[in-house]
């Protein structure tokens, strides 16, 4: 049986988490194009939480966590993590308003799959939000060249923005939305990015989508 592409992630929870604080401004922006989107209250899942980085700021409740190191430190964070997998969630249909899928669809084997669970246990109307890194942006494109070089990123399958709407639209949601933003190489980076609508140009950009009734 072929390693979880996430087998990386419970080696090494700790390193991963120190990249965000080694990459503050980069990690403050992508909060910043997160935050456009997001409708304070109601319940909310994130798809693949990690250490919890984004989920504790976005006061996302609810993680799932396949990494038992990187679901410990999301609970040192606050968040109610249950380990599973994007593709088969432990819930029950129709229970959140929010699902969120951070830098984690490209590690998850079956995205289409992750999208459609998400999908299940969102509520009629509920909000789905993905950011992803755009494989067809100046920086996915970085990525996508130097990943074998990459720990983390060496078995990552990065998608183009225009693939993930197809599968969102395929799915039934409708009101797809995108902002981006990170436009310069991360070395170069010495301020919050801008956060602007659309993508293209932006390394990391943000969909949301409402899922219709």
């Amino acid at each position: 049986m072929a390693e979880p592409l996430w087998q990386v992630f419970a080696e090494s929870a700790r390193e991963y988490d120190a990249w965000f604080d080694e990459h503050r401004l980069v990690y403050e922006s992508e909060l910043q194009a997160l935050k456009r989107f997001i409708v304070p209250g109601g319940l909310g899942l994130e798809i693949g939480v990690g250490t919890g980085r984004f989920a504790a700021p976005l006061g996302i409740e609810v993680g799932v966590e396949p990494a038992r190191a990187m679901a410990a430190l999301a609970r040192r964070r606050g968040i109610k993590v249950v380990r599973g997998a994007g593709e088969t969630l432990p819930f029950s249909a129709a229970c959140f308003d929010l699902a969120v899928i951070v830098t984690a669809l490209c590690f998850i084997r079956d995205p289409f799959g992750a999208l459609t669970e998400a999908t299940r246990v969102l509520k009629p109307g509920g909000q789905i939000l993905v950011g992803e890194i755009d494989k067809n942006s100046p920086l996915g494109q970085s990525y996508e060249a130097h990943k074998e070089e990459s720990k983390f990123y060496r078995q990552a399958r990065f998608y183009a923005v225009e693939q993930v709407w197809g599968w969102l639209k395929k799915l039934g949601y409708e009101g797809v939305q995108t902002c981006q933003t990170i436009f310069k190489p991360l070395r170069e980076i010495v301020s919050l990015e801008p956060v602007r609508d659309g993508h293209g140009q932006g390394g990391f950009v943000v969909i949301s989508a409402r899922k219709t009734i």
